[in-house]
């Protein structure tokens, strides 16, 4: 897929969950590390939008979070930083720390360098969690492994955080939704 369809295709999802979150009478947050405010910046290009978007954390070294979003220590170093497990963390403390009711965490290997054999360049981690209306907090994940560039990697990662979320918004789980490439 050209870089530039891929734009558009996420201006326009940002679009719709920007409509889904006003139609729902939610709030979106965003916490991110290898995608490094892309899906923020996509969020708050759209007119309007902070009717819907409360805020972005960047969080791309490890100490950033813990200190920002209370990833615990541990977590991170039983489980690995790109981990499902530190996603869903991400997405939790964005949500504990904001006024959002839904929130992303994206955390993984962008490139060109910094992969291993366990996490190869490519490999994203995004978590999902959602405050229901009772005040429960329902997390999600799923990891995904993008072939490609630095760019590519970090724009499918945007794209599939703003398709997931459109998805718990409408009750389905975003962990099983395809992932196209």
């Amino acid at each position: 897929m050209e870089f530039e369809s891929l734009r558009q295709e996420i201006e326009l999802s940002a679009q719709l969950l920007g409509s889904l979150l006003v139609e729902k009478r939610r709030v979106a947050a965003a916490a991110e590390s290898c995608t490094g405010g892309l899906l923020s910046a996509a969020m708050t290009s759209i007119p309007g939008s902070s009717a819907w978007f409360d805020r972005g954390f960047v969080t791309y070294d490890v100490r950033a979070k813990t200190e920002m979003l209370d990833v615990a220590p541990e977590l991170i170093q039983r489980e690995g930083v790109v981990s499902e497990a530190v996603a869903k963390a991400m997405a939790r403390g964005a949500v504990a720390r904001s006024a959002a009711d839904i929130a992303v965490g994206i955390t993984g290997v962008a490139g060109p360098g910094g992969g291993t054999p366990q996490t190869p360049v490519g490999t994203v981690a995004i978590g999902w969690s959602e405050r229901d209306y009772d005040g429960a907090v329902i997390t999600t994940a799923r990891t995904i492994l993008v072939p490609g560039s630095r760019t590519f990697v970090r724009l499918v990662a945007v794209r599939t955080a703003i398709q997931g979320m459109m998805a718990l918004l409408e009750y389905e789980d975003p962990a099983l939704m395809p992932c196209e490439y």
